[in-house]
């Protein structure tokens, strides 16, 4: 089984087995000093540190979109993601935005520590009128820009 990790998984001490993958962007994201060490432990049995191609990329953004985790999600998490799908693997993560988006895609998660995320639809409330709408940008209704909201 191929396990994608977001940087969560580097701070806790679970077990991992299978191939494991991650990226340049999670790696930069380990500041601490254990999970640098846990880091180090996996490279040495074999995780590999891969980029995802730009087509992953926009299939993520896409999708992110539909969720309203769009604004949210951090590059990292969305080459995470991005990877996850090319190598159609399960992605290791207890973000909740990372795991509603995952469902998006039809890619497989698995929590850390966390219990897992209920799908969630985001939808947008204007502050100025009340209108809801399924995205973000300016209300048709007064101009005011929508907030997301449950």
């Amino acid at each position: 089984m191929i396990r994608v990790l977001d940087a969560s998984a580097f701070f806790a001490e679970v077990p991992l087995s299978g191939v494991l993958l991650t990226t340049p962007s999670v790696v930069g994201e380990l500041r601490d000093i254990r999970a640098k060490g846990r880091l180090e432990s996996l490279l040495a049995a074999g995780l590999r540190v891969e980029e995802p191609g730009h087509t992953s990329l926009l299939r993520v953004e896409e999708a992110a979109g539909r969720t309203g985790d769009a604004g949210v999600l951090s590059p990292a998490d969305r080459e995470l993601l991005a990877l996850a799908l090319e190598r159609e693997g399960t992605v290791v993560t207890d973000d909740f935005a990372v795991q509603n988006t995952a469902r998006e895609l039809g890619i497989p998660v698995q929590g850390i520590l966390q219990r897992r995320a209920r799908r969630i639809r985001w939808s947008f409330r204007c502050p100025g009128c009340g209108a809801t709408a399924p995205g973000p940008g300016s209300c048709p209704v007064c101009g005011s820009m929508r907030e997301r909201s449950h």
